[in-house]
């Protein structure tokens, strides 16, 4: 290790994180039938008890911490993004939610993002939802396109959840020089 001494400052290490409720903030999800098949007879009380840590930054959606199984939500996305998405993304981190408390692991090693069971069966559930809704193909395969994917990732995970991708785009060709 260096031997880089510091100038005297402190820097907090243990910080206690803010939670709201999340039935203070997200009205209305207990009467959702995806919601209420995530949880069954427990919904009401799995909702009231799930607690949301909210933070601002312009690089996150939402997601639940693999630490205690709480909701964690950008202030951003929830005041820029699409409703019916942000909608969609409550219900897919409704479902991971409860995978957490049944002992699951969120991200088990030895799976690409899109090959991860629990994100299978958490797209799952809103591409049904999204259906449900009257949403098509197009308007899925486009709601599964996330930046952290490539489109040949993207196709996967539509192929794993049953949704038909658009065709895919041919190559360019090259220009001769």
């Amino acid at each position: 290790m260096s031997k880089v001494k510091l100038p005297d400052v402190r820097v907090p290490r243990r910080i206690p994180l803010k939670f709201e409720r999340f039935t203070d903030h997200f009205k209305g999800f207990e009467r959702v039938p995806a919601v209420r098949a995530i949880f069954g007879r427990r919904t009401a009380r799995a909702l009231r008890s799930l607690k949301v840590e909210f933070f601002s930054a312009k690089w996150g959606f939402m997601a639940v911490s693999d630490e205690d199984g709480h909701l964690m939500a950008s202030t951003y996305y929830l005041r820029t993004g699409n409703p019916r998405d942000i909608y969609l993304d409550v219900v897919h981190e409704l479902v991971h939610v409860r995978q957490f408390h049944e002992g699951k692991r969120l991200f088990e090693d030895g799976y690409e993002y899109p090959d991860l069971p629990t994100e299978i069966e958490a797209y799952r559930t809103c591409i049904a939802e999204g259906r449900r809704l009257g949403m098509d193909d197009r308007e899925l395969f486009e709601y599964l396109k996330v930046f952290w994917m490539s489109d040949a990732e993207v196709r996967r995970l539509a192929k794993h959840v049953g949704v038909r991708p658009p065709p895919a785009k041919p190559p360019r060709p090259r220009r001769k020089r």
